[in-house]
């Protein structure tokens, strides 16, 4: 090594990390799949290439399926599989095209209960919801992983000494699709394009090929028949046993939330309006209409088939069929190579169903939690959350020893309650456009999907507890991180207004800016002549001097991130002046409302403001706990606090007073 060369410091090298990690990949945030993904100047798509997005989740569900279906229906599967048909395309197919009208820019059923449930009854709920969505998308990671592993291992060409590694080989597939996102997801639906066209064209294959097979062999129709009857006697009852079991094939009904997450990735009408995009509204609800209708012909096909052709002890676990009943069609009916090429394009769409199911994690954790302070603020960026997502998934994969069986209690119960809340979110939007019909229809779907999720509950609780986990942890991190930047600046834009302006300028030309802060509560002339002198008193200003008025009205204190409008007004009729100036404000934290104020009068101005307080009688825990709840406390200090983390130059910081 030359005299000249110099080995980077280790700072230097955790800085580069660190911007590395924070830059959007492939630089911009029309590269990745996150909520910035969503500016005017992305490319955009048509609608049945962002279905291939979405359809490497509900697709892959193929490869599955019929497997769980006939497991937990046995002969009954076909009509068990109906019913799961007729939930989709009456249920959760209208619910979200209905949320599609009313949530066009990806947020999805959750934004929709926001708006229903403000303050903080409306956070926590969106905290749980976001727990059984963690659930939802982390193990179809993992799921869809552990069964592309189990696709190899069956698999007459995979080498022997990988199989009986199935945890090792599902935690390499796990990390590649974390690489993907690392390096960048800008041709991500170019490649579920290609994925879809394959793996849909294979299961056509082989489903075309068993109905043939079924059709000239009228035995097999008749063994199924007679074993029907034998097992379940009368219609009525297989109707009433296939009602109980649904909720058992609840994985079907995947990808619906992802659909709408989506949205903002596909081409509208040219020219329409950002805030009301009819055209992309149209084409997401095609796009909803077209994957409902398309899966709904694989899935009672398929299950047709595998129930027809496939001995039932093949389906238990150990089975040569278990969890991968097409793969065992192609295999036996069409040969080895068609098998491999079957099993090549379902484990490659089940690997990369996991992406799907990534990018509506990186759609949606961005999109709330960082905005209501209940995440550190790296979560906005896309590698940094990439990174957890990934740990997660290892752990789940290693906790579950890659069992595709033992993952799907888990899987049911974060689609469902997505899809229940979904459901209740349009009920209740069209209970307040009193849309009686949608409101009685949109209620009832309600009704089918509260009982499919509890009957889950009930006979796979394992399922919950897991999303219970989630949601615990969703909790614990969202209070820590709330705490942790609690003395952050909370304000993103500052708005005066004309008079606002007016009264700011006036003061600057005039000399020192001096702000005192005011309760809004007590608007009286009399209480601001005996503010004046309460304030001039304890702080000896002279009685020549400037004074203005801050009033901050809070909104809702559950809110983090806002921005904030500042209205300027005289009241009264004051000591020569015309009256007293007043700016008032609206903000979700006072203390953070005054700093951010300070900090704009002193870069509009170029000078330093000064801010009066006076003092509250409270204790110190007490107002901490009213600043956190609702957005007052010790309003002194903390505005304080949070100029001295914001311009560490003393030299430049706002003055505060307090008496």
């Amino acid at each position: 090594m030359g005299a000249g060369s110099r080995i980077p410091t280790a700072p230097r090298r955790l800085r580069s990390l660190r911007a590395w990690l924070l830059t959007p990949p492939d630089v911009g945030p029309a590269r990745h799949p996150g909520p910035l993904a969503a500016t005017p100047q992305t490319r955009r798509h048509s609608w049945w290439r962002v279905m291939c997005l979405t359809g490497v989740d509900y697709f892959s569900t193929l490869g599955y399926q019929p497997g769980i279906a006939a497991l937990a229906a046995g002969a009954l599967s076909p009509v068990a599989t109906l019913v799961l048909v007729l939930v989709t395309l009456l249920g959760a197919l209208p619910v979200y095209r209905r949320v599609a009208v009313e949530s066009p820019h990806g947020e999805g059923s959750i934004a929709m209960l926001v708006r229903l449930l403000p303050y903080w009854q409306g956070k926590l709920f969106v905290l749980v919801l976001l727990g059984f969505a963690a659930t939802d998308f982390i193990i179809t990671i993992t799921l869809s992983a552990a069964d592309a592993t189990a696709h190899l291992d069956e698999n007459p060409f995979w080498p022997t000494a990988l199989k009986g590694h199935e945890v090792v080989v599902t935690l390499v597939l796990v990390a590649l699709l974390g690489a993907v996102f690392l390096m960048g997801f800008s041709e991500a639906i170019g490649v579920a394009v290609v994925l879809v066209g394959v793996y849909l064209t294979v299961n056509v294959v082989v489903i075309g090929d068993a109905l043939w097979r079924v059709a000239t062999h009228p035995g097999v129709f008749a063994d199924w028949s007679a074993a029907l009857t034998r097992q379940h006697g009368d219609p009525v009852s297989m109707v009433a046993v296939a009602l109980l079991v649904f909720p058992k094939l609840a994985l079907g009904l995947s990808g619906f939330e992802t659909g709408v997450a989506v949205m903002p990735h596909i081409r509208g009408t040219p020219g329409e309006p950002e805030a009301r995009p009819v055209g992309r509204i149209r084409a997401a609800r095609r796009l909803l209409t077209t994957a409902a209708v398309v899966m709904s012909v694989f899935l009672v096909t398929s299950s047709v088939v595998t129930t027809f052709l496939i001995p039932a002890e093949e389906f238990r676990p150990g089975g040569a069929a278990n969890g991968r009943a097409l793969a065992y069609l192609a295999h036996e009916n069409l040969g080895q190579v068609f098998g491999t090429v079957y099993d090549v394009s379902t484990i490659a769409i089940l690997w990369f169903a996991g992406a799907s199911a990534m990018a509506g994690l990186l759609n949606l954790v961005p999109r709330y939690l960082p905005r209501y302070g209940m995440a550190p603020t790296w979560s906005r960026a896309v590698r940094p959350l990439v990174l957890v997502f990934t740990a997660v998934a290892f752990l789940i994969t290693i906790a579950f020893g890659a069992d595709v069986d033992a993952q799907g209690g888990a899987y049911a119960t974060g689609v469902l309650v997505l899809i229940t809340s979904a459901a209740t979110a349009v009920t209740l939007s069209a209970h307040r456009r009193r849309q009686t019909g949608r409101r009685f229809a949109f209620a009832l779907i309600t009704v089918v999907f509260v009982y499919t999720t509890g009957a889950n509950v009930v006979q796979r609780p394992d399922g919950v507890k897991i999303a219970a986990c989630f949601v615990t942890g969703m909790l614990l991190v969202s209070l820590l991180s709330r705490l942790s930047r609690a003395y952050e600046l909370r304000v993103d834009t500052v708005d005066l207004d004309p008079q606002a302006r007016w009264i700011i300028d006036e003061a600057a030309r005039r000399g020192r800016i001096r702000l005192v802060a005011h309760p809004v509560a007590d608007q009286r002339p009399e209480a601001y002549r005996e503010k004046v002198a309460e304030t001039r008193a304890d702080h000896e200003i002279p009685g020549d001097a400037d004074l203005i008025f801050v009033e901050v009205r809070v909104t809702d204190p559950s809110d983090f991130e806002t921005s904030l409008p500042v209205r300027g007004r005289t009241v009264g009729a004051g000591t020569g002046e015309g009256g007293y100036r007043v700016l008032a404000v609206e903000s979700t934290s006072v203390p953070s409302a005054l700093a951010a104020l300070l900090l704009h009068v002193r870069d509009r101005t170029g000078r330093r403001p000064h801010v009066y307080f006076s003092w509250t009688e409270q204790g110190p825990l007490a107002n901490l706990l009213r600043y956190l709840v609702v957005g007052r406390g010790e309003v002194a200090y903390v505005t304080r606090e949070i100029l001295r983390r914001q311009e560490p130059d003393r030299s430049r910081r706002p003055h505060v007073h307090a008496g």
